[in-house]
């Protein structure tokens, strides 16, 4: 036989259920237990329905032919606080003061919960310095559920400011229990300010600078003095003082102090950075060729400066010098000088002016052989005027650039024929020709040279033919006054010395016509 009993108190027990061998279970629960108890196939009770009054001890009673044994098991019911919450809170803590912070209440709680007091989630132990935790328990006669209550006083330090206190309980089974947190205002006096300066970094003339002295007390204080350049003034409901649109005069010390303790102060060295510039000549300026131009450049700044140039936007890779101006110089300069952010720019349009020169005159022939080319290359500003002494089709101008001009006109010469390029401005004018071979001359000199060159070479065939015939002619003539000459030397000496006279000359003669067929 197997039976469940419980424990009534004072001594006396009541029977739940009883099941014999072979047969089924009979309930014999009577007052809270009827209806709630069972027997499981193993055996176990089952209670349904627990109370906190179930919090008993239940025996079960097994009887065999050889023996009786009891097993007694003790039941505790655990119940979760209703709620758990922080009240009586202490509306501010003084540094190093023993102060009540406030109680936390577990309500409805069985068995009785245990608090736990946290500051910032790290449980707090009291240690009878700082830290002191009181605890009761309350039962209500009713329900027999239980209200603990702990209390905590502690010594606050500067640290604890805005640390979160919570208190938390668990149960045995179930949970962990935590209560909202709470943030105490910890009070106390300054010990040491601070003076800040809030503004662009660097500080440079014309921004604003805020001078702003912080306070480590708590309730931070609200009035306080500023010295600002030997004088003092009082700021009241708060711990700022602007100054707008500083300049290099505002460079120094500034302090700040508190007015109910002048003896607690904090000051602070602020230097205004400034930059001034001075270009000398700017604005426009108008040189003629060849002049020289003087440029400077004065700064005044509070540090060491960064100087660019460019001229019309382009960078330059140094200061211009000008100690001859030139139309290549024309154009617009401009520098800038900065101290990191701080940066100033001055400028000078420059402007040179001159009579026109033209630096060379050239003619080319076109790429078809049925035209000329005359190119005119001048210098001078403003802008110079081109004009030709011969009509013809305009080609190209090109831009005007650094005091430069080139002017092409295309032409088809007829004859040989002088052609003037004229530039001119305000300043004076320049010509120069060039002379231009007829394009048809050139054609029928060549067809002549062709002819010419064929006539001599056949004049001088004639002429060596009739050199040749000559030289026999004197030759035979010759031979035949000879033969005669003999005859008559026999007769006379004055003919003989004649005749040797005559043969000489003859023979000079008849050499001479060999050299000339010769050539």
């Amino acid at each position: 036989m197997t039976k469940w009993k419980y424990d009534k108190g004072e001594g006396l027990s009541g029977d739940l259920l009883v099941k014999q061998k072979n047969q089924n279970v009979s309930i014999s629960a009577t007052d809270g237990y009827k209806g709630r108890v069972s027997m499981a196939a193993n055996i176990s009770l089952l209670l349904s329905e627990a109370k906190l009054t179930d919090q008993r001890t239940f025996t079960c009673m097994v009887v065999t032919s050889e023996d009786i044994t009891e097993y007694p098991v003790i039941v505790v019911i655990y119940k979760a606080p209703s709620n758990l919450e922080i009240s009586d809170k202490a509306e501010e803590i003084e540094i190093g003061k023993r102060t009540k912070l406030g109680k936390c209440v577990a309500q409805d709680a069985n068995p009785a919960a245990e608090i736990t007091w946290l500051k910032n989630n790290k449980p707090l132990v009291a240690d009878g310095k700082g830290i002191f935790i009181q605890a009761s328990v309350l039962v209500d006669p009713v329900t027999g559920l239980t209200t603990t209550t702990s209390e905590l006083e502690y010594s606050a330090e500067k640290e604890d400011t805005d640390a979160q206190f919570t208190c938390s309980t668990q149960q045995g089974v179930g949970a962990e229990l935590v209560s909202s947190p709470v943030i105490f205002t910890i009070t106390y006096s300054t010990e040491n300010i601070v003076l800040e300066v809030i503004s662009q970094e660097p500080l440079v003339e014309g921004a604003n600078m805020t001078l702003k002295c912080v306070a480590d007390g708590n309730p931070a204080p609200t009035s306080f003095n500023f010295h600002i350049q030997g004088e003092v003034v009082k700021v009241e409901d708060t711990d700022s003082y602007t100054i707008t649109n500083v300049s290099r005069d505002n460079t120094g010390e500034y302090k700040c102090s508190l007015i109910d303790n002048p003896t607690m102060e904090a000051s602070e060295d602020i230097t205004v950075k400034y930059l001034d510039i001075n270009l000398n000549p700017s604005g426009n300026i108008v040189k003629s060729a060849g002049e020289t131009l003087d440029i400077t450049l004065q700064i005044d700044a509070s540090g060491e400066s960064k100087v660019s140039w460019t001229k019309n936007n382009v960078k330059l890779d140094k200061e211009p010098k000008f100690t001859k101006v030139t139309y290549a110089d024309s154009g617009r300069y401009e520098c800038e000088v900065s101290i990191g952010p701080l940066s100033r720019k001055a400028s000078f349009e420059l402007v040179v002016e001159g009579a026109p020169v033209i630096r060379k005159i050239s003619s080319k022939r076109g790429e078809d052989g049925q035209h000329e080319v005359l190119i005119c290359e001048a210098e001078g500003s403003p802008k110079p005027a081109v004009s030709w002494s011969i009509n013809g089709t305009s080609l190209d101008e090109s831009p005007f650039v650094n005091g430069k001009i080139t002017h092409k006109i295309v032409v088809v010469p007829t004859a040989n024929m002088t052609v003037s390029c004229t530039v001119s401005n305000d300043f004076g004018v320049d010509t120069r020709i060039i002379n231009v071979s007829s394009l048809f001359e050139d054609v029928r000199v060549d067809k002549q040279d062709q002819l010419e060159d064929s006539d001599q070479t056949k004049l001088v065939v004639g002429v060596v033919v009739g050199l040749l015939i000559a030289t026999l002619v004197i030759a035979l003539a010759y031979w035949v006054y000879m033969k005669k000459s003999k005859q008559g030397s026999w007769k006379t000496g004055e003919k003989e010395n004649g005749s040797s006279e005559e043969e000489k000359k003859l023979e000079e003669k008849v050499e001479e016509n060999s050299q000339k067929a010769e050539v």
